[in-house]
């Protein structure tokens, strides 16, 4: 066996910063049948419309210069916060038992967020992490790019 198949009744999550699918694998070894267990998703408006005030500026502490504050992008600071949900719920799964080992596919800015803020239990469950974007694709898509 190979750490590059998916093992019967491992789980897969699926995510992005505004979707998440959790999936069972109740197929066997070389032909995944992914079970969908939970499906959340959020829908963020964009920045523009999250936060509307113009950038701030701040002083220099020597001298008499002025600088822009960044704008804060809200759109971002909500996927984030999805994905950290995302993450609770996850370790929420491995800590009860019910994922004894797991899958991540998410796209990079996501599965770096999502990697930030694994657990040391939710970290031993990983058994792989997939750095691609397939949370729109029909579940029969998915399971030919983990097989």
């Amino acid at each position: 066996m190979t750490d590059a198949l998916l093992h019967h009744g491992e789980w897969v999550v699926v995510a992005d910063g505004a979707r998440a699918l959790i999936f069972e694998n109740t197929g066997p070894l070389n032909a995944p049948k992914l079970v969908t267990r939970e499906n959340y998703a959020e829908k963020h408006p964009p920045t523009h419309a999250l936060g509307t005030d113009a950038p701030g500026r701040a002083m220099n502490s020597a001298g008499p210069g002025r600088g822009a504050v960044p704008q804060t992008d809200w759109h971002d600071r909500a996927e984030q916060a999805f994905l950290e949900a995302v993450i609770k719920r996850l370790d929420g799964l491995v800590a009860s038992g019910k994922a004894k080992s797991l899958i991540v596919v998410a796209p990079p800015r996501a599965l770096k967020v999502l990697r930030n803020g694994y657990s040391k239990a939710l970290r031993a469950a990983v058994k792989r992490e997939i750095d691609k974007d397939l949370v729109k694709l029909p579940v029969p898509e998915i399971e030919k790019h983990l097989s």
